[in-house]
Protein backbone atom coordinates (compact mmCIF):
# COMPACT_ATOMS: atom_id res chain seq x y z
CA UNK A 1 0.00 0.00 0.00
CA UNK A 2 1.39 3.52 -0.63
CA UNK A 3 -0.31 7.05 0.93
CA UNK A 4 0.79 10.30 -0.28
CA UNK A 5 3.42 10.75 1.82
CA UNK A 6 5.05 6.82 0.32
CA UNK A 7 5.03 3.59 1.14
CA UNK A 8 2.53 2.62 4.27
CA UNK A 9 5.28 0.63 6.12
CA UNK A 10 4.95 -0.99 9.70
CA UNK A 11 6.50 2.33 11.31
CA UNK A 12 3.67 3.61 9.53
CA UNK A 13 0.85 1.32 10.97
CA UNK A 14 2.47 1.66 14.77
CA UNK A 15 2.23 5.38 14.29
CA UNK A 16 -1.30 5.17 13.07
CA UNK A 17 -2.26 2.88 15.96
CA UNK A 18 -0.03 5.15 18.45
CA UNK A 19 -2.99 8.33 17.04
CA UNK A 20 -5.69 6.40 17.58
CA UNK A 21 -4.67 5.58 21.03
CA UNK A 22 -4.04 9.18 21.73
CA UNK A 23 -7.30 9.94 20.06
CA UNK A 24 -8.54 8.10 23.05
CA UNK A 25 -6.56 9.89 25.27
CA UNK A 26 -8.37 13.52 23.82
CA UNK A 27 -12.25 11.72 24.80
CA UNK A 28 -10.84 12.14 28.58
CA UNK A 29 -10.11 15.67 28.45
CA UNK A 30 -13.37 17.53 27.54
CA UNK A 31 -16.02 20.21 28.16
CA UNK A 32 -19.60 18.66 28.63
CA UNK A 33 -21.93 20.83 26.04
CA UNK A 34 -24.53 19.00 24.97
CA UNK A 35 -25.11 17.48 23.12
CA UNK A 36 -21.88 17.09 21.94
CA UNK A 37 -19.13 17.43 24.51
CA UNK A 38 -15.97 19.28 23.62
CA UNK A 39 -13.32 17.40 23.54
CA UNK A 40 -9.33 17.23 22.15
CA UNK A 41 -9.96 14.36 19.91
CA UNK A 42 -10.09 16.24 17.13
CA UNK A 43 -6.61 17.96 17.82
CA UNK A 44 -5.23 14.46 17.52
CA UNK A 45 -7.13 13.92 14.50
CA UNK A 46 -5.63 16.58 13.14
CA UNK A 47 -2.13 15.99 13.78
CA UNK A 48 -2.83 12.28 12.21
CA UNK A 49 -3.80 13.57 9.19
CA UNK A 50 -0.87 15.77 8.63
CA UNK A 51 1.63 14.08 9.86
CA UNK A 52 0.46 10.49 8.28
CA UNK A 53 -1.06 11.68 5.65
CA UNK A 54 -4.43 10.41 4.39
CA UNK A 55 -4.45 6.80 4.43
CA UNK A 56 -2.67 5.97 7.74
CA UNK A 57 -4.53 9.43 8.99
CA UNK A 58 -8.20 7.25 8.60
CA UNK A 59 -6.36 4.33 9.49
CA UNK A 60 -5.64 6.11 12.80
CA UNK A 61 -8.83 6.73 13.40
CA UNK A 62 -10.06 3.69 12.19
CA UNK A 63 -8.28 2.24 15.08
CA UNK A 64 -9.58 4.71 17.28
CA UNK A 65 -13.46 3.61 16.06
CA UNK A 66 -12.87 0.03 16.10
CA UNK A 67 -11.29 0.27 20.25
CA UNK A 68 -15.01 1.62 20.90
CA UNK A 69 -16.77 -0.88 19.20
CA UNK A 70 -15.13 -3.89 20.35
CA UNK A 71 -16.24 -2.16 24.12
CA UNK A 72 -13.36 0.05 25.49
CA UNK A 73 -14.51 3.32 26.84
CA UNK A 74 -12.59 5.34 24.66
CA UNK A 75 -15.54 7.94 23.20
CA UNK A 76 -16.44 10.93 25.45
CA UNK A 77 -17.80 10.60 28.50
CA UNK A 78 -15.74 6.92 29.10
CA UNK A 79 -18.59 5.62 26.32
CA UNK A 80 -18.16 2.72 24.60
CA UNK A 81 -19.69 0.21 21.80
CA UNK A 82 -21.79 0.34 18.77
CA UNK A 83 -24.67 1.47 20.26
CA UNK A 84 -22.60 5.13 20.22
CA UNK A 85 -21.83 5.09 16.40
CA UNK A 86 -25.38 4.41 15.94
CA UNK A 87 -26.66 7.56 18.65
CA UNK A 88 -27.17 11.21 17.81
CA UNK A 89 -23.33 11.99 18.56
CA UNK A 90 -21.96 9.03 16.22
CA UNK A 91 -22.06 10.64 12.74
CA UNK A 92 -19.34 13.12 14.32
CA UNK A 93 -17.24 10.08 15.07
CA UNK A 94 -17.87 8.03 12.28
CA UNK A 95 -16.70 11.18 10.30
CA UNK A 96 -13.29 11.46 11.77
CA UNK A 97 -12.03 8.44 9.52
CA UNK A 98 -13.05 10.35 6.06
CA UNK A 99 -12.06 13.71 7.95
CA UNK A 100 -8.87 12.36 8.27
CA UNK A 101 -8.49 11.14 4.46
CA UNK A 102 -9.34 14.31 3.10
CA UNK A 103 -7.01 16.58 5.07
CA UNK A 104 -4.38 14.31 4.97
CA UNK A 105 -4.56 14.24 1.09
CA UNK A 106 -5.19 17.85 0.51
CA UNK A 107 -1.96 18.43 2.39
CA UNK A 108 0.17 16.17 0.45
CA UNK A 109 -0.85 17.95 -2.25
CA UNK A 110 1.85 20.57 -2.22
CA UNK A 111 5.60 19.18 -1.75
CA UNK A 112 5.79 21.93 1.14
CA UNK A 113 2.30 23.46 2.38
CA UNK A 114 2.29 26.55 4.33
CA UNK A 115 0.13 27.57 7.04
CA UNK A 116 -2.84 28.97 5.46
CA UNK A 117 -2.76 25.26 3.18
CA UNK A 118 -2.26 23.19 6.22
CA UNK A 119 -4.98 25.22 7.99
CA UNK A 120 -7.39 24.61 5.08
CA UNK A 121 -6.75 21.12 4.42
CA UNK A 122 -7.49 20.53 8.16
CA UNK A 123 -10.59 22.64 8.11
CA UNK A 124 -12.30 21.01 4.94
CA UNK A 125 -12.12 17.82 6.92
CA UNK A 126 -13.58 19.35 9.32
CA UNK A 127 -16.40 20.39 7.23
CA UNK A 128 -16.96 16.56 6.28
CA UNK A 129 -16.75 15.65 10.38
CA UNK A 130 -19.24 18.42 10.53
CA UNK A 131 -21.61 16.81 8.12
CA UNK A 132 -21.42 13.52 9.14
CA UNK A 133 -22.23 14.47 12.26
CA UNK A 134 -24.86 16.82 11.99
CA UNK A 135 -26.67 14.59 9.68
CA UNK A 136 -27.14 11.90 12.15
CA UNK A 137 -27.74 14.35 14.93
CA UNK A 138 -30.57 16.06 12.75
CA UNK A 139 -31.97 12.32 11.69
CA UNK A 140 -31.48 10.01 14.82
CA UNK A 141 -31.96 13.48 17.28
CA UNK A 142 -34.88 14.25 15.23
CA UNK A 143 -33.98 17.74 14.73
CA UNK A 144 -34.64 19.99 12.24
CA UNK A 145 -31.94 21.35 9.83
CA UNK A 146 -31.71 24.34 11.08
CA UNK A 147 -31.38 23.40 14.99
CA UNK A 148 -29.24 20.67 14.27
CA UNK A 149 -26.40 22.52 12.46
CA UNK A 150 -26.92 25.14 15.45
CA UNK A 151 -26.28 22.80 18.43
CA UNK A 152 -23.95 20.92 16.06
CA UNK A 153 -21.83 22.89 14.92
CA UNK A 154 -21.86 26.38 16.32
CA UNK A 155 -21.26 25.82 19.48
CA UNK A 156 -17.73 23.96 18.17
CA UNK A 157 -16.72 25.97 15.95
CA UNK A 158 -14.41 28.52 18.11
CA UNK A 159 -12.60 25.10 19.52
CA UNK A 160 -12.24 23.84 15.80
CA UNK A 161 -10.54 26.98 14.96
CA UNK A 162 -8.15 26.87 17.98
CA UNK A 163 -7.75 23.33 17.52
CA UNK A 164 -6.74 23.65 13.91
CA UNK A 165 -4.01 26.52 14.52
CA UNK A 166 -2.26 24.54 16.93
CA UNK A 167 -1.80 21.44 14.99
CA UNK A 168 -0.73 23.58 11.98
CA UNK A 169 1.48 24.92 13.94
CA UNK A 170 2.95 21.85 15.16
CA UNK A 171 2.91 19.95 12.29
CA UNK A 172 4.88 22.76 10.77
CA UNK A 173 7.66 22.48 13.35
CA UNK A 174 8.06 18.58 13.33
CA UNK A 175 7.46 17.88 9.55
CA UNK A 176 11.17 17.75 8.75
CA UNK A 177 11.75 15.60 11.91
CA UNK A 178 9.23 13.33 10.59
CA UNK A 179 10.82 12.34 7.47
CA UNK A 180 13.89 11.15 9.03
Amino acid sequence: MKDAAGPITLRGMTRAALFGALTAVGAFIFLPIPPVPVTLQTLFLYLAASTLGGALGAWSQTVYLLLGIIGLPVFAGGKAGLGVLIGPTGGYLLGFVPAAWIAGRLIALKARPGFAWVAFSLAAGTACLYGTGVVQLAVVGKLGLAKALTVGILPFLPGDVLKIAAATGIFLKVRDRLKQ
